[in-house]
């Protein structure tokens, strides 16, 4: 299932992410590339205006961003894009906290999870990309003797 997502409302839940921060789209959309290209699912980040000089749009692999011009906002861009999907909405997840953007999903069918459970997806995944295993003594063994020429 492809997501929708709210990206400024995502952002301060996100582990090492505020909204302070100069460039926090920029990291979010970081992690959001990662995440979206190892589940191979697509996904659309909204944001409320773009940082001056940056550009409107992005589009990579696995992910597309939209910065929304003023006077409209990220959570109405969410709900128009999924008028536009019609039926094809319920095959869409919606990332965000807001109650009427969640409200107004549900409505047009979208599945809806909170920025708060996303975050937790997006940590937890993360996490277990920064550890690395290690061979054991008796692996290392093993793949030597298998790959020694034979005498």
């Amino acid at each position: 299932m492809p997501y929708l997502i709210d990206g400024h409302n995502l952002i301060p839940r996100v582990r090492g992410l505020n909204l302070q921060q100069l460039d926090d789209e920029q990291a979010l959309i970081a992690r959001l590339e990662t995440f979206f290209q190892s589940q191979r699912k697509q996904a659309v980040v909204y944001f409320d205006q773009a940082q001056p000089g940056g550009s409107p749009d992005l589009k990579r692999a696995f992910l597309k961003v939209h910065f929304v011009r003023p006077p409209a906002i990220a959570d109405t861009a969410i709900l128009q894009h999924l008028r536009r999907l019609k039926g094809e909405a319920r095959n869409w997840v919606v990332v965000s906290s807001d109650n009427e953007v969640r409200r107004g999903a549900e409505h047009l069918g979208a599945r809806v999870l909170s920025s708060e459970e996303f975050a937790v997806l997006l940590n937890v995944k993360r996490e277990k990309s920064k550890k690395r295993i290690e061979p054991s003594g008796d692996d290392i063994d093993f793949w030597l003797k298998q790959f020694q020429k034979p005498s």
